[in-house]
């Protein structure tokens, strides 16, 4: 299994929003300029992230996004699998169809791999990410 730039430029582009203060507006020109992704390719990832209610765009010249939820609601595997769908580490596990599903010998690793997996994924959430930004900082600083 493989994370995409669809799954890595999402996060990165929601934790920069996440370290914004809560109500202030950013526009993806900025996060642009401050993240190295281009403004077309945040403007794609914003469309699930949207649609899930992550974050929220408001339009006009004022207008940018904002966190749609809490970052203490959002997890790393929320995002992920909005933008990349779902994580499994081999297609044979969302399907019953196998050939070879009654004599497989490995499926049983496929599926702990998948879900120690979402486990993890499940258990960072966006604003344990915004605390170790923010501590790397202070410690930078210093």
């Amino acid at each position: 299994m493989r994370i995409s730039t669809r799954g890595r430029y999402s996060l990165e582009a929601m934790l920069y929003i996440a370290l914004l203060p809560t109500d202030q507006l950013v526009s993806t020109r900025i996060i642009s300029e401050q993240t190295g992704i281009s403004d077309g390719y945040l403007e794609q990832l914003f469309i699930p992230l949207k649609k899930a209610g992550f974050i929220i765009g408001v339009r006009g010249a004022q207008g940018g996004y904002y966190l749609g939820k809490s970052a203490e609601d959002i997890t790393v595997g929320d995002i992920l699998r909005v933008v990349e769908g779902p994580l499994i580490p081999v297609p044979c596990l969302e399907s019953k169809d196998c050939a070879s599903l009654l004599e497989c010998k490995t499926r049983y690793t496929w599926g702990e791999l998948y879900k120690e997996i979402h486990e993890c994924i499940d258990a960072i959430y966006l604003s344990s990410l915004v605390s170790a930004c923010r501590q790397m900082e202070e410690e930078e600083a210093v």
